[in-house]
């Protein structure tokens, strides 16, 4: 079978793409703003024409070449700096962009072109959303950069120096256990950056779906308070409940995908079977389509705040040894058990201590798997009503309909 190969045409194709898709962005911003930059849809094709001349000569053997063009396109974002801080103005975005799109252009020639392509269209992003952007900044609290500041810190010191090795029977491995705390905390801050940034825009009920990539129980908790303390407001913070524990399993199947991908095959239908039995739930619910600021949907905690992701692991590590000696002396029927007793609270150190250790895929785990799940939304169902005394009848029912709908689900293989 013939393999794609990138030809010289094609790179250049793509270089002159990545180029005049970066020189648009520019000049676009350049006519909201009304004054021009240093550079337009032109100059930044150019240059990136150019990197990819530079390094397609460096590439036979003209080894200056591509020194020399970085230096010169240097030069050139320098002495468009000066004349833009002559002019009053300041800020090197502009000329910055210029040397990254050299760069761009020279990968397309010695690296994989998706390594360009990727950069390319990330600049490009980055460039378009600077007014969200800016935004987001704003909202940020200083102690949640420091809190994310922190984290990463300790991440880059603890990593590197815990030992990559199974210990005591139960084969704790600790650089796996950190690992699986980053992606958890990752996923988490995903789902919470989306709220920040999103959640004074919309409805409450899209807030509830963008907050349940970080954390459906909390907001389950938060919108039960908000139909409490507003009941104009129920149908729409009952709508954000359910909708928080749809995305929850494709959540789950994400972080199973992670961690252990031949699991995958053989829970992402019922995942996903589940997660859409949730979306029907919300049909009906009268609703005022409510916006809400973020700060009153969810009470979802910096993800990469050190002390829960410590908790986390502690968890994680906890129920892994719990779930090899439950498996171990009562079989499945005690696994079954003790995944319906851990859905009540956080079920993500549960189901992922039981995915990663095993080697293959055995059928009580998927059983288990669905079992926490369906005692998760079970719970969540109990939250909101104990909580919120409004739609008590409508929240039982649709939350009854959606954990019986786990049932078949858990006995077939």
């Amino acid at each position: 079978m013939n393999t794609f190969e990138w030809t010289f045409e094609l790179r250049f194709t793509v270089a002159l793409a990545l180029g005049l898709l970066i020189g648009l962005e520019r000049e676009s911003a350049s006519s909201e703003r009304k004054f021009q930059y240093f550079a337009g849809v032109r100059t930044y094709t150019l240059i990136s024409l150019y990197g990819f001349g530079c390094a397609w000569l460096y590439h036979i053997n003209v080894a200056l070449a591509l020194p020399i063009g970085m230096i010169s396109v240097t030069a050139l974002a320098v002495v468009g700096y000066l004349a833009k801080l002559k002019d009053g103005r300041i800020g090197s975005t502009s000329e910055v962009v210029a040397l990254v799109t050299f760069i761009i252009g020279a990968l397309t020639v010695l690296a994989d072109v998706w390594v360009a392509m990727s950069l390319g269209i990330i600049s490009t992003i980055l460039l378009s959303e600077k007014a969200d952007l800016d935004n987001f900044v704003e909202k940020l609290d200083k102690s949640e950069f420091l809190a994310v500041l922190k984290f990463l810190l300790v991440t880059v010191i603890i990593l590197p120096v815990l030992p990559n090795q199974e210990y005591t029977q139960f084969k704790l491995n600790p650089t796996r256990v950190w690992q699986i705390v980053i992606m958890v905390s990752t996923i988490g801050f995903i789902g919470y950056f989306l709220i920040k940034k999103f959640g004074s825009k919309v409805g409450l009920w899209l807030s509830g779906l963008l907050g349940g990539i970080a954390s459906s129980t909390a907001v389950t908790v938060a919108t039960a308070r908000i139909a409490k303390k507003s009941p104009e407001k129920c149908g729409d913070a009952l709508q954000a409940s359910i909708l928080a524990s749809s995305v929850m399993y494709l959540r789950i199947l994400v972080l199973i995908w992670l961690i252990n991908p031949i699991f995958v095959s053989h829970l992402w239908w019922k995942m996903v079977i589940l997660s859409i039995v949730g979306a029907v739930m919300v049909v009906n619910i009268k609703s005022k389509h409510i916006t809400a600021d973020s700060s009153e949907v969810t009470s979802i905690q910096n993800p990469f705040e050190i002390r829960p992701a410590m908790m986390f692991g502690i968890f994680f590590v906890g129920l892994s040894v719990i779930t090899i000696l439950t498996n171990k002396l009562f079989g499945s029927t005690g696994l079954i058990a003790l995944s319906a007793i851990t859905g009540v609270t956080d079920i993500d150190p549960f189901i992922l201590s039981l995915v990663q250790q095993s080697a293959s895929v055995e059928k009580i785990f998927v059983s288990a798997i669905i079992m926490a799940a369906m005692s998760n939304t079970i719970m969540k169902g109990i939250y909101f009503t104990v909580i919120s005394k409004q739609l008590r009848r409508e929240t039982t029912i649709r939350y009854g309909i959606w954990a019986l709908a786990h049932l078949p689900l858990i006995f077939i293989a």
